[in-house]
Formats: C-alpha cells, structure tokens, sequence
C-alpha cells in the first residue's frame, strides 16, 4: 500500500506552514522584527482578560478546514462587535493563511481596531514566529502541545514571557497534559481531532460542510487533570446550545465558527451566547 504524504490534517498544515515561514523570513528578517518589536504597543494582558466573569475569546477567521468557508459579511463585522460585546474578554485572530485565510498584518490591523487583547492563534514551530507575534502587536500566542515537544513548550513559552506576552497552551489528551511546563498559567482544552484525515470536509477554500464532524467534546471531561490555578479554555465545538457543559468548570470559552458562519450576523451569534451565558 503506497503511503499517503500527510497521513494527517496536522502534518498537512505544518508542511505548509514551514513554507509560510519561511516566505516571511524573506519580507521580515530577525532583525527586521527585534527593531519592530522596539516600537511595539504595550501588552495587555491576556490572563487578567480570563480571570474575572466566564466569558468568549472570540475568533475571526475567512475559512476552516473542517467545514470551509466563513461568511466574509460576519468577519468583517466581527472586530467590531467584538469589541462591543460585553461578554467578549479577548480576540483570537488566525494568521495562518493557506488554511485560515489570515496573515499576521492582518492581525496588526485588527488591534489597531480593539482595545481587548488579542492572541495570536497559529501553528507555532520557530521562535521567528513568537517575535513576529511581539512585532506586530500580538498579546498572547498559542503554543499546541500537538505540535512542540514538552522542552519546546517550555523554552517557547521563557521567550514569550521575556516578551511580555502570554501563552495559550492547547492540549488534547492526557499526555499532553503531562507536558506543560510549571509556568503554565492559561491552558485550553481542544476538542479538535486534528491528528486525524477525518472530518475535514472543507480543506481551506475548498468544499464547504453544513456539520463540523472533527471535534470531540468528550475531551472537555479533562478539565479536572488541568493543573491547578491555571486559567483554563475550552475550545471548538462550542455553541450557545452547549456553552452550559462549559461554563461552571472553564473560566472562557474559544468560539469561532459558531458566530462566523451564523446566517443571522454576527451579533445575533454573540445575542444567544450572551443569553445563555447570562441565564
């Protein structure tokens, strides 16, 4: 049996993603970031974001691999009712752009636009990546235990903080939750099945999927093997029909598809979480 490329959705992505690095190398050196990285805004702080009432990290994003496309009226709209919504503590904004459609000038953009913070959310390989977050005003990055090895997490994450960001630490199963560093203050939890070639109907611009199969919400049951006194995130899958299942053990929830995809706009979308959050 002849063996596929990229058994994965997730070795699919970070192939390309190292290409994408390496294209932004080329516009961005290190220099070029470490001068930017000099006249950045201040850092707002993303776990002081979390700590308080439960709450979203909103998501803006063009396309998804699992189910294709967003409508482009809702993330246009969306910087902006974000921003307003109540209910909202902080933005994820997808930089990846083969698969996302995002860029990271288009996360620079976006801030210039919010006064929450604003986390980075990519598939971070290199330390290139956690300057280029710095420089172009990012508060807060992503650091999947899927993607780096424990010493990687824990070295990133030195480098993040030395920047005066925060991290994100995603993780999907037990054994990953074993390979948080002591630092770990915010760690979410995601119900994505990203080490599979299942469920994955859109594939970027491609196809389109009314049903987001990829995510196991099962997952979110780990919650109680987080470390203690860390700000803990459930991400993908949730919706304001089951934001519930979330609410009493997670201090916030990622959402992103749920409002971008609503074909009633987005704050309608952000009208039933407050809802339901608030019930």
């Amino acid at each position: 049996m002849t063996s596929l490329p990229f058994p994965t959705i997730l070795d699919r992505i970070l192939a390309d993603v190292q290409e994408e690095v390496a294209a932004a190398k080329r516009v961005n050196t290190e220099a070029d970031l470490r001068a930017r990285i000099a006249d950045a805004p201040p850092v707002r702080s993303f776990p002081e974001a979390l700590q308080n009432d439960f709450g979203l990290i909103a998501e803006i994003k063009l396309r998804s691999p699992s189910v294709g496309p967003m409508r482009s009226s809702n993330a246009l709209d969306a910087p902006s009712a974000y921003e307003e919504s109540s209910i909202v503590r902080a933005l994820s904004i997808l930089t990846n752009e083969r698969h996302f459609g995002g860029s990271i000038e288009y996360l620079a953009k976006i801030r210039e636009r919010v006064s929450k913070p604003v986390l980075r959310k990519d598939f971070i390989i290199g330390e290139y990546q956690i300057r280029q977050a710095r420089a172009f005003g990012a508060d807060a990055i992503l650091l999947m235990a899927s993607v780096l090895d424990a010493s990687r997490l824990k070295g990133f994450h030195e480098l993040v903080l030395e920047l005066g960001m925060e991290a994100l630490f995603e993780v999907h199963d037990e054994e990953e939750i074993g390979m948080l560093p002591a630092s770990t203050r915010v760690v979410g939890i995601n119900s994505r099945k990203f080490k599979t070639s299942e469920g994955f109907e859109g594939l970027g611009a491609k196809g389109f999927s009314e049903k987001d199969f990829s995510t196991n919400l099962e997952a979110f049951r780990l919650v109680d093997r987080l470390p203690e006194a860390t700000l803990r995130v459930a991400e993908s899958g949730i919706a304001a029909g089951n934001i519930t299942m979330v609410r009493g053990q997670f201090h916030a929830a990622l959402v992103g598809t749920s409002l971008l995809r609503d074909p009633r706009g987005i704050r309608a979308g952000l009208a039933d979480f407050e809802e339901a959050i608030l019930s």
